[in-house]
């Protein structure tokens, strides 16, 4: 299952599917999956399991599709706190539509920079950064050479490939990351971050 030594580490990404209540900016509230959600998450997959390993945020949304997959096909899985999604502050459980409407403006000047205008109460894009930074190299560091899943969040996936690629943190939210949407990074080398590519985005195994 391992992936060949000179393919490096092959990381998947997956963003959890719909959950409870639909779309909103949810940050770090723990709701479930809505059965659309699971339906999209087990149609992404199917039965496919090329993965030596699962890694999984320990929010419901992420954490209970990761686990049903892993008893499924006996993969080993790790839950790791720091995959959790980037903190929204006053905006979480809000809509688009919600808050566009109370202040526009506010709402358009987050999305042309997010560092410098982040939601009331929200997590500093530079510390989001530092952590989901410290848990992918912590993941490159135990699993070097194997073939990796990671179940997390769409803000999750932009800061990686943030992280790796080196794109801005105020284009971050350029990055288009639909329901279920897979993503799969190789690493080669010693240097992580410096020797990451895409092999694809929103893509399918």
């Amino acid at each position: 299952m391992s992936v060949a030594a000179d393919e490096g580490t092959v990381i998947d990404l997956i963003r959890h599917g719909e959950p409870v209540g639909g779309k909103m900016y949810r940050g770090q509230r723990d709701d479930p999956l809505s059965e659309k959600g699971w339906g999209q998450m087990r149609g992404a997959v199917g039965d496919q399991r090329p993965w030596d390993q699962i890694v999984s945020s320990t929010l419901l949304r992420c954490s209970e599709f990761a686990q049903e997959l892993a008893q499924r096909h006996d993969l080993p899985l790790e839950f790791d706190a720091r995959f959790k999604e980037i903190g929204f502050g006053a905006w979480e459980g809000r809509t688009a539509a919600q808050l566009q409407a109370e202040n526009a403006e506010a709402f358009a000047r987050f999305y042309a920079d997010p560092v410098l205008h982040r939601p009331p109460g929200a997590e500093p894009l530079a510390e989001f950064r530092a952590r989901i930074a410290q848990a992918w190299e912590s993941v490159l560091a135990r699993h070097r050479g194997k073939h990796v899943l990671i179940v997390g969040h769409a803000g999750v996936m932009r800061m990686v490939l943030c992280h790796t690629l080196e794109i801005p943190l105020h284009s971050m939210f350029r990055i288009h990351v639909p329901n279920a949407c897979l993503t799969r990074i190789r690493v080669t080398g010693h240097h992580p971050s410096a020797s990451a590519q895409l092999l694809f985005h929103d893509g399918q195994l």
